[in-house]
């Protein structure tokens, strides 16, 4: 896996004055396993030092694999099972304050908060990966281009980077990727009852998109409520708000082959993170999300069946949307 990124890397960076490439992702190579360092020392200190706190972590992502693709016993049993990862990890992070003042001014920056701070080690190395999507590609992916908003964002995780390296060390990967898709993003508007009370239309609405998606064998991995987290929890201004929550969403057959099928570095992009919000006053909920080929785009898959599946999903959870009234805009 590293000589692969590092290959990648080396060979879009020789291209780079004849093509466009753009960072895609950062991640510290460290030798040996850190999945014990990292669950037991390094998560428990990350907010005091960086200000970013963990939601909603899913270890050990290839234990429930093998359980479910690796059991002749399971229905979903899959004849070309192959144990080849020790151990994958999404650990949804956020930090809230930092975050506060972009999304008042660009919402749509949630549609990768929270946003994956992965860790994976295959069977093949005694190497682990530690990192993220690289932010300034999640705004161009997002469509935020508030010059002040993109400063905040990208700035916000220098504190994070350093204290990865500062803990594991190891060498500093960014891959490179050439283009983005000419629509990077899905995004749909729903009309807003207002006839009653705000609060239970919302927690109605999210019980018919839960139910939607679960219908259709996905796992809500994921939710997080900014307008209780600002206005609540940190007793900070979110007013312009009336609903603002993110839902993290996840195929799982999908990741499987993906991740365990030679593609674990894509886990940064997982798991989906789907906002809705609602402006002060408004009749409209705005809800976005990255679409799949993004995937295929920023980590550059090319092989067939994996470019297939991302396209399904993007058109099973556009019909999905359209189905309990969304409008794509």
């Amino acid at each position: 896996m590293i000589n692969r990124l590092i290959k990648s890397t080396i060979a879009l960076s020789l291209a780079a004055s004849v093509a466009f490439a753009a960072p895609a992702v950062h991640f510290n190579v460290i030798q040996g396993d850190m999945e014990e360092k990292y669950e037991k020392e390094f998560l428990p200190s990350l907010e005091e030092v960086t200000g970013f706190t963990v939601s909603d972590p899913h270890e050990k992502i290839n234990d429930a694999y093998a359980s479910r693709y690796g059991n002749p016993k399971d229905p979903d049993y899959d004849k070309d099972w192959a144990t080849n990862l020790d151990n994958l990890g999404f650990f949804s992070i956020t930090n809230d304050v930092a975050l506060h003042p972009i999304l008042l001014k660009s919402p749509q920056a949630a549609g990768f908060q929270p946003f994956n701070l992965h860790i994976y080690k295959t069977k093949a190395e005694n190497i682990t990966y530690i990192g993220h999507l690289d932010p300034s590609t999640m705004l161009d992916i997002t469509g935020v281009t508030d010059a002040e908003s993109r400063k905040a964002y990208i700035d916000m995780y220098k504190p994070l980077d350093d204290y990865v390296t500062k803990e594991f060390g190891g060498k500093i990967i960014t891959t490179k990727y050439k283009a983005l898709p000419a629509k990077p993003m899905m995004t749909f508007e729903f009309e807003v009852d207002r006839s009653g009370d705000l609060t239970e239309w919302s927690e109605s609405f999210q019980e018919e998109i839960e139910a939607a998606f679960e219908e259709k064998k996905y796992i809500i991995a994921g939710f997080k409520n900014f307008k209780e987290t600002y206005e609540e929890d940190l007793e900070m201004p979110f007013e312009k708000y009336d609903q603002f929550f993110v839902y993290g969403l996840c195929h799982f057959t999908f990741s499987y082959n993906v991740f365990n099928k030679n593609r674990p570095d894509a886990g940064v992009l997982a798991p989906c993170a789907m906002y809705f919000y609602i402006e002060k006053g408004s009749n409209k909920m705005i809800v976005g999300m990255p679409r799949l080929s993004v995937w295929t785009a920023v980590m550059e898959i090319k092989d067939p069946t994996k470019v297939e599946w991302t396209k399904k999903i993007d058109s099973e959870i556009i019909a999905i949307m359209k189905k309990i009234g969304g409008k794509e805009i």
